[in-house]
């Protein structure tokens, strides 16, 4: 227990850096999601179709490769040639990764509203922008809380690959004191960090579940 007690410190400090990457990347990749869905379903197809590209892109490759790439890569590439510190080289690739994935959930969401709302909406005089903020969106966030709860859950465990970047994550943290102790204690305890994170997660979306479920 002593033990325990004794490299919490460094445990806490490393989800400090865990939870700031889950936050910052879903504050941000919602919406320019939400952005990408809407420009995915336009009826400009040259639109359409670069935001196609840009999602087959994220989602064809790893998020590993897209992060080492802004980190290591970006610097020489014509034109831009830039150099990111880690932390915004990390945040950079979460966000464009996990937006174009919140993409293709609203996306979804927004296609499964029947037509026929938007032509009532036409009717009573609503423009596409005030059908989409106060008849469908409404109805999508209800329909797509389960899909947005996996992908969630799976940001919290994928903030582990920052470690590739020497980032003091949680997992880093816990690698560490197990190569300094010998002890696979350490990796215990962030386990049980994730399973807390993932349980709080899981919570709150079970109770968004069920207060959209009112309105069924």
């Amino acid at each position: 227990m002593n033990y325990v007690l004794d490299i919490l410190p460094p445990l806490l400090e490393g989800t400090g850096v865990t939870l700031q990457v889950f936050a910052i990347t879903l504050v941000l990749s919602i919406p320019l999601g939400l952005a990408l869905a809407l420009l995915r379903i336009s009826r400009f197809g040259f639109v359409s179709g670069l935001v196609n590209g840009y999602i087959w892109l994220m989602r064809g490759t790893p998020l590993m490769l897209q992060m080492l790439f802004i980190y290591f890569a970006l610097p020489f590439v014509p034109v831009i040639g830039i150099r990111l510190p880690d932390f915004p080289a990390a945040i950079m690739a979460f966000v464009l990764n996990y937006a174009a994935y919140f993409a293709e959930i609203f996306r979804a969401g927004i296609l499964s509203i029947d037509r026929g709302q938007y032509e009532g909406a036409r009717v009573l005089g609503f423009t596409y922008p005030q059908t989409m903020r106060r008849i469908v969106l409404p109805q999508v966030i209800k329909r797509i809380l389960p899909p947005m709860s996996n992908e969630t859950i799976t940001l919290v465990k994928d903030t582990s690959l920052i470690y590739v970047l020497a980032m003091n994550d949680l997992l880093r943290a816990a690698r560490g004191i197990v190569q300094r102790d010998f002890s696979t204690t350490p990796f215990v305890v962030a386990a049980a960090f994730y399973l807390i994170m993932t349980l709080v997660l899981t919570y709150g979306f079970q109770r968004l579940e069920k207060k959209y479920a009112v309105y069924d």
